[in-house]
């Protein structure tokens, strides 16, 4: 018995062997476009693969039951926007920390944690500039200002790094840094209307 949902879902008398198959009819048929799936339940026990394509190592005959959980995209994207705004802060706490940590010459600690504090805001900007792909309908002045004034910063971050400059590094990330993540705040508040305005 397949349920996506809350509904049954009729396979119809397709000849199927495994869950993958099962998995594939599904989406051929267009049952999830838009959606996003959040939890998949086999047997009435969470489900997740643990080597790809797993599911297709699972014989039907040993399935009593499937249940698909999804939410709407729209709806998964402003939870992403969220989430964001968390990031944000978590950005700015580790940029605090960053430069503390250069203040008290403990380079080698700052250091690496000056490159996780980076590989953070590249992921955070990635994330952000995908949904504004997707759902932003008009252009955005504060998103154009916080990504060039972000691009100028990590240049000149990147030119300090080289010259192994920590107390200037330090100043930058508390005094450039600091304030231009703060910006992002607003950006994410007009990507996420951005985003209901799609939805209604």
């Amino acid at each position: 018995m397949l349920v996506i949902d809350g509904q049954k879902y009729d396979l119809g008398n397709h000849n199927m062997d495994n869950l993958e198959q099962v998995f594939t009819k599904v989406v051929e048929e267009g049952r999830l476009d838009d959606r996003v799936v959040t939890d998949v339940y086999l047997n009435e026990e969470p489900f997740s693969e643990i080597y790809p394509n797993q599911s297709e190592d699972i014989e039907l005959s040993e399935v009593q039951s499937i249940e698909i959980k999804t939410v709407p995209f729209d709806t998964m994207a402003v939870e992403i926007t969220r989430e964001l705004y968390k990031v944000v802060n978590i950005m700015a706490k580790g940029a605090e920390g960053v430069s503390d940590l250069f203040r008290r010459a403990d380079d080698a600690e700052a250091l690496e944690s000056y490159q996780d504090l980076l590989d953070v805001t590249r992921h955070f900007l990635n994330m952000v500039s995908m949904l504004r792909d997707e759902y932003s309908l008009k252009e955005n002045p504060e998103y154009n200002g916080a990504s060039e004034l972000m691009s100028e910063l990590f240049t000149e971050m990147s030119d300090v790094l080289e010259n192994e400059d920590w107390i200037l590094l330090a100043d930058l990330l508390e005094y450039d840094f600091l304030p231009a993540v703060e910006k992002w705040k607003k950006v994410i508040a007009n990507l996420r209307e951005d985003i209901r305005r799609t939805k209604g």
